[in-house]
């Protein structure tokens, strides 16, 4: 028991059988027409030498792209570095400052307007230049020749696609698309060829102007449930999500959920089995569930009536098929005294808010009792060499983490790579983020949630415990990084921050 009587999720060692009871009745079958995925992934048997994850140093490749993508800015061109415009306030990528240097004007005998091209002779004598970078230098002498020309190429490719160099762009993209596969043995080779493809989808869309793409919502629920099955990220982000539900209702009797984006609603089993043992009893419970598709919307919601309906608890849901940023107040079904609980598990598959502001405004008008926002590490906004650059660092520390313990013929691997993280990169860098459809997105919710009135709430040392006692269910354990600090959790592998959870409240909270 919590000091001020909310229990706790993790209670009495109940942790397991919740998640085991919760993904047993949650069959991926019933939804989406897939084969039923069990509650615990079976982990392949490796060498502890070939865990990576017992090494808790930064990864080769975040390594080496922080130092060639310098090398690579600061070697172009004053006319191509000129092109690329950068506003003051752009937020630093996760891989420090990358704004481009302005090189030394040249002498009127060199062609100003030739792209430079970088070869593997180029890097090879930085790469025994005792004067560059140590630690990135330390990195590279850990790469093979394939690994090395690949990155080379992949990063060629960005700066081009930076300054709408198309068609040299689309040269490299040719030789990158045959030199790097998906199933690859290296977890390189495998973010290479998905960054390739999703790179190549940009350059057409660029010569073609239009954009539009198509979402296959029940592929991509059925991946996002792998996902969860098969790494903490999503767990984290439920459990975590969840306590701070929970501690907010504690003796409330109406309680409101709205889940921006719902999906399958895989979290929310595990809060109700804790609401319908509650001591001073269950509450009444009304959920609004957001998306785009009604049918999946409905379907979810009869899944989590007839979970509510087996643990006695009265439930009622309402599905709405659009997205919050474009809804007001009257078209949800708000009563008096009902505590207000808005979660929000960001993700870069689509844009699931729609506008900001008006998301904003409407945050205001509910006053919600908490807020749970978790959000990815991951530069969304600024230019396209931005968000290569940062999404080129996330993705491959994900990648990293999903290798240390899975075999590179893993199905489940290998459908989540490709049906959720590969989508991600694709909206990121092919749909081109939020300048493509010219919205100001904001960069970071729990910034502008306090910019804008609201009050943290710390994330409590139980939601801690939680996290620690989800990381204990997935090896390699010492290969990720639990932090707590400034009332915030943050998750990652090794050194890189992944998903960040936090809680907020509204002054005027109902």
């Amino acid at each position: 028991m919590l000091k001020g009587g909310s229990e706790v999720i993790h209670q009495n060692g109940a942790l397991d059988h919740i998640i085991q009871q919760s993904n047993e009745q949650w069959d991926c079958a019933s939804l989406v027409g897939f084969p039923g995925i069990t509650s615990a992934p079976n982990y392949p048997s490796k060498p502890v030498t070939e865990n990576r994850g017992n090494n808790p140093e930064r990864n080769e490749l975040s390594q080496w792209v922080e130092h060639v993508t310098r090398q690579l800015i600061e070697d172009l061109p004053e006319n191509e570095t000129q092109a690329m415009t950068y506003q003051d306030n752009i937020v630093p990528t996760l891989l420090g400052e990358l704004r481009p240097k302005k090189v030394a004007r040249r002498n009127s005998s060199e062609n100003l307007g030739q792209q430079h091209q970088w070869n593997s002779h180029d890097l090879a004598r930085d790469k025994n230049n005792t004067n560059i970078n140590e630690t990135g230098a330390k990195g590279m002498n850990r790469l093979d020749d394939q690994g090395l020309n690949l990155r080379t190429h992949l990063l060629e490719c960005a700066v081009a696609i930076s300054v709408d160099n198309l068609g040299e762009a689309h040269r490299m993209l040719l030789e990158l698309t045959q030199m790097a596969s998906p199933y690859g043995q290296s977890c390189a080779e495998r973010v290479v060829a998905y960054f390739a493809k999703a790179m190549a989808s940009r350059v057409i869309n660029s010569w073609l102007g239009i954009c539009s793409p198509l979402i296959n919502y029940k592929s991509i629920h059925c991946a996002f449930q792998v996902f969860n099955n098969i790494s903490p990220f999503i767990k984290f982000a439920h459990f975590t999500s969840n306590q701070a539900i929970l501690e907010a209702f504690h003796r409330r009797d109406r309680v409101h959920i709205i889940d921006v984006d719902i999906m399958q609603g895989l979290q929310w089993p595990a809060l109700f089995h804790i609401l319908a043992t509650r001591i001073e009893g269950p509450p009444h419970v009304t959920m609004t569930g957001m998306g785009t598709s009604m049918e999946l919307l409905i379907e979810t919601g009869k899944q989590l009536s007839s979970f509510a309906k087996r643990l006695g608890m009265s439930f009622e849901f309402h599905p709405i098929g659009k997205k919050i940023g474009e809804l007001d107040i009257t078209m949800l079904q708000i009563r008096r005294g009902e505590a207000i609980a808005i979660h929000w598990l960001q993700h870069s598959l689509y844009d699931a808010t729609g506008p900001d502001w008006k998301t904003m405004r409407l945050l205001h008008e509910l006053s919600p009792r908490v807020i749970t926002l978790v959000e990815q590490e991951i530069p969304l906004g600024g230019s396209f060499l931005d968000r290569f650059v940062g999404s080129l660092h996330y993705y491959s520390t994900i990648f990293d983490s999903l290798g240390a313990f899975l075999h590179s013929d893993d199905s489940s691997r290998h459908n989540v790579e490709h049906g959720l993280l590969y989508r991600e990169i694709n909206n990121i860098l092919a749909i081109g983020g939020p300048a493509r459809n010219g919205e100001d997105k904001f960069k970071h919710w729990r910034s502008e949630l306090s910019r804008n009135g609201f009050m943290q709430v710390p994330m409590s040392t139980n939601a801690m415990a939680q996290a620690q006692l989800i990381l204990n269910m997935f090896p390699p354990v010492h290969g990720y990084s639990l932090v707590q600090g400034d009332g915030t959790l943050k998750l990652g592998w090794k050194d890189t921050s992944l998903y960040t959870a936090s809680a907020w409240t509204s002054p005027n909270s109902r």
